[in-house]
């Protein structure tokens, strides 16, 4: 039936050769791969003419803003793309248009400072050497927990409950010259002493934070946050923290205050002082107000509360005799303890070269003041000592200031 109705359709004179149909395929086959190719060839050059157009970025652009920076309406390219503004400019300054907020590294490195005021350049963190500071951390110390750190911790478990330990040291904490040395050093003193009660002065933001990782069996009051401040390490297992403040000096032109700790140790009640009292010569009126505020705070506290008081005064002698000398229930633990020779110079510079000066001055800086209770427990100096005498390898110190330890007896 097939074969008739074929032999109906066509003409006696019409025939089908197997070899036309082939070479008319591959013509047209032919003709469809040139077409596609020219379309191709066509997509290529249209996209490099609008790579050229556009400004360059720092990022590959989602495939959304590859759209809009490329493309109008209706689909052509976007002539008015590259103005002379973006032809001009370096290629290593971004258009706003083309930035997306968080990629903002560039690939090559600026050069012009055009470029450098970009805002989508990300602030960069300076060397250390450049950094204020406040802001520098000190090297990453070596662990104080070695055999005379587990020693020290079963001389606290056998030391007496009666007898309280203070450690008062300005640690010069702005001076970041040899701080790989010192500062490993003071941790070795702090962990060696393990004083109940450590008032610091000259305190940054990255040395109280390493103190604060490290030493976590005290707790750490701080002055203040920034710049540099005073600080109070309460060692937990024996000291219990009540309450703390601060008051800041109205006049002060250093951001001087005084930090005020409430504890209780072994059941006895007192209050523990610090500050760092203006510096200079020139400032001596305004240590002086200073003096007084610290003495008046002091004389405020509670009857049934022992005040002692240590820190970086600044004092020259005279200073205290301008002012009267000590009010009356305040005394001078130095002076309570027959004045020993060996304590009285806590800023040395005939002895401690941490400060390059033209000349040498022995002075008492450093002081410890205490008002018994009138009330409660009695608490009495026992002896005094100096300590961060030991020169490193560096041949500095480490601090400009010698610390100074104090044993006191409470008695009931």
């Amino acid at each position: 039936m097939e074969e008739a109705l074929n032999s109906a359709t066509q003409s006696p004179n019409s025939k089908v050769e197997p070899s036309d149909t082939r070479e008319n395929g591959a013509a047209h086959e032919t003709t469809v791969t040139k077409k596609k190719r020219g379309k191709r060839r066509e997509r290529t050059r249209k996209a490099k003419e609008i790579q050229v157009s556009q400004p360059s970025t720092s990022h590959d652009p989602s495939p959304r803003q590859c759209t809009k920076a490329t493309q109008t309406d209706n689909g052509q390219p976007e002539k008015t793309m590259a103005t002379a503004e973006t032809q001009t400019r370096s290629p290593l300054v971004r258009d706003k248009s083309t930035q997306t907020p968080g990629i903002q590294f560039a690939r090559e490195p600026l050069s012009t400072p055009q470029a450098l005021a970009t805002p989508a350049q990300l602030p960069t963190q300076p060397p250390l050497d450049q950094l204020p500071r406040d802001q520098v951390p000190p090297s990453p110390p070596a662990s104080p927990q070695g055999p005379q750190e587990k020693q020290s911790r079963r001389k606290i478990k056998m030391r007496d409950p009666n007898e309280l330990f203070v450690l008062t040291w300005n640690i010069d904490g702005l001076d970041q010259e040899d701080m790989d040395e010192r500062f490993p050093k003071l941790l070795c003193y702090l962990s060696r002493i393990r004083a109940d009660i450590v008032l610091l002065q000259e305190l940054i933001s990255p040395i109280a934070d390493v103190l604060e990782e490290i030493m976590t069996d005290y707790d750490l009051i701080r002055g203040n946050n920034s710049g540099y401040f005073t600080g109070i390490l309460l060692l937990k297992a024996r000291v219990k923290l009540l309450q703390s403040s601060v008051v800041n000096y109205p006049t002060t032109e250093m951001g001087r205050n005084l930090l005020m700790a409430q504890l209780s140790f072994s059941g006895h009640l007192l209050w523990a002082m610090t500050s760092h009292l203006e510096s200079g010569r020139p400032s001596s009126q305004e240590r002086m107000n200073q003096l007084r505020r610290v003495w008046k705070r002091m004389k405020e506290a509670p009857d049934d509360h022992a005040v002692i008081f240590g820190g970086d005064s600044n004092l020259r002698d005279r200073e205290v005799k301008w002012l009267g000398g000590l009010p009356e229930g305040i005394s001078d633990v130095w002076e309570l303890l027959e004045q020993p020779e060996d304590c009285r110079y806590t800023w040395d510079t005939a002895t401690n070269n941490n400060k390059d000066v033209d000349f040498k001055a022995q002075l008492r800086f450093d002081r410890v003041y205490m008002r018994p209770g009138k009330e409660g427990a009695k608490v009495t100096p026992v002896s005094m000592k100096l300590v961060g005498q030991d020169r490193l390898k560096c041949g500095r110190f480490t601090s400009d200031h010698w610390g100074i330890l104090c044993k006191f007896s409470i008695e009931l």
